[in-house]
């Protein structure tokens, strides 16, 4: 009997060990994926006090959240499958126009019913409404530039490399074709090819991002120019692409002051979060203040504007090392966007120091593997969207991390697959998808190449 007991239980074993192997691409990044996903499911259930409201229990938002969850599972799953880069490349090219059109499309805040711009939490033109569902647009134009800078930058390579052979390129049609008319030859140049297929789509969006968002715009930025390290451009001219990042952001300042404050508002948000204090001293100022005091509308409204960050930071302090355990937050109950914006301190308040150090550990060792990964990778291509991709997850949650224990300025950067922002989860499994599914396809390369070359090997030896 236990002998059939064991025999059974070795079976099932077995088949699940058989299973596991059958999964294919980096199992780090698979790990990395499902204990995020687990924590961000425990941790939105224990985070919903502000999310319910009176007709919404915990288990319909838990639901919810776990439909999410699959979804995302299903999203990366059908990407990993993907078994020729060709594929990738292809719509990364596209990434540039999608961006540019979903953009302008809120900066003109076009309305066509069904489809329309909106404003997000009525504060500025960030989503486009589809019927009911919002469509987050800085989350897609994140992952759509990192995919489509490393066709950009791979595609000049690859015409370079055309031209000094054979003097035909299969790439940059537009540049070439202009390139061939006297007027236009200066187009046929590297320089010029460089700065219409990658410095004017790089300055473009971000001006466009900065419409809504300027913490977005700068962040979008610095992803872009990494993507370009990452690529080996080289060094000066990313000197010159920075100066041209930083130009864009003053000419949006300017254009704030010049229009009478009516266009890039957003910079005065920007401009107040800079110099932002969120502690309690103006607090007590207008309390001990005999012609204001406690209580007053000016009192409140102090209060409202230092609650989120400063409560925030509460969270952190009272987590410890331990963290108070799963559903005892308190600051959850003061923090309205704890499970968004807010979602690295409620961690720590509830799994204290060493939870938040696991945190940071998954998204490092994202980081790690990522470079892994693109160095086994043979196709530029492959390479520059790996590494960017994984630079972007990687710096998005320490850009919230460091805005949540106070070194950073408000940017309203959710978590990677953490924080309950559904439109950014399933942005994020993309970009996970295309990481598994490079990291599947650069080891059946190296695969096929060992075993193609160990009959070589074997006769060698045996001839020795």
């Amino acid at each position: 009997m236990n002998k059939e007991r064991l025999t059974y239980t070795g079976k099932q074993g077995n088949a699940f060990w058989n299973f596991i192997d059958t999964i294919q691409g980096d199992k780090v990044v698979w790990i990395i994926v499902f204990i995020l996903t687990m924590i961000s499911a425990l941790a939105i259930f224990s985070s919903t006090s502000q999310l319910t409201g009176d007709s919404v229990n915990r288990i319909d938002l838990i639901r919810k959240h776990s439909l999410f969850i699959l979804i995302g599972y299903v999203l990366i799953f059908l990407i990993y499958k993907v078994r020729k880069i060709g594929w990738f490349r292809v719509l990364s090219q596209f990434g540039y126009i999608i961006s540019l059109i979903m953009l302008l499309f809120l900066t003109f805040q076009v309305n066509l019913g069904f489809i329309r711009a909106a404003k997000l939490n009525d504060v500025a033109w960030r989503v486009i409404v589809v019927g009911n569902q919002q469509i987050h647009v800085f989350e897609i134009v994140k992952v759509a530039m990192v995919m489509y800078l490393a066709w950009a930058i791979n595609a000049y390579k690859q015409d370079e490399e055309e031209i000094r052979r054979n003097g035909k390129s299969s790439t940059f049609s537009i540049a070439n074709s202009l390139g061939r008319r006297k007027r236009f030859a200066f187009m046929a140049q590297p320089f010029w090819k460089r700065v219409l297929y990658i410095y004017i789509p790089m300055l473009s969006t971000c001006g466009l991002v900065m419409m809504g968002s300027n913490s977005s715009g700068i962040f979008i930025g610095g992803i872009m120019l990494a993507t370009l390290l990452i690529g080996g451009l080289p060094a000066k001219e990313i000197g010159v692409a920075i100066m041209g990042v930083l130009a864009v952001i003053i000419m949006a300042v300017a254009i704030y002051f010049i229009s009478g404050r009516t266009v890039f508002t957003t910079v005065e948000t920007a401009w107040s979060r800079i110099n932002a204090k969120y502690d309690t001293e103006r607090l007590i100022e207008i309390e001990n203040d005999k012609t204001l005091g406690k209580y007053s509308p000016d009192w409140y409204a102090e209060r409202s504007r230092i609650s989120q960050p400063y409560s925030g930071r509460i969270a952190i302090h009272e987590g410890k090392l331990l963290g108070k355990g799963s559903g005892n937050s308190t600051q959850k109950h003061v923090v309205t966007h704890i499970y968004s914006d807010y979602m690295y301190s409620f961690i720590v308040e509830e799994y204290g120091l060493l939870g938040g150090i696991l945190v940071i550990i998954l998204y490092v060792s994202l980081l790690a593997r990522g470079s892994m990964i693109a160095r086994s990778c043979t196709n530029e291509f492959a390479k520059i969207a790996v590494g960017g991709l994984s630079f972007l997850i990687t710096a998005q949650a320490f850009m919230h991390i460091f805005v949540n224990v106070g070194i950073g300025p408000m940017t309203g950067q959710t978590l990677p697959l953490l924080s309950d922002g559904r439109f950014a989860y399933l942005t994020f499994c993309i970009a996970f998808g295309i990481i598994l599914s490079i990291s599947r396809m650069a080891r059946e390369q190296i695969r096929e190449e060992e075993e193609a070359a160990a009959p070589l090997y074997e006769s060698d030896s045996q001839q020795a």
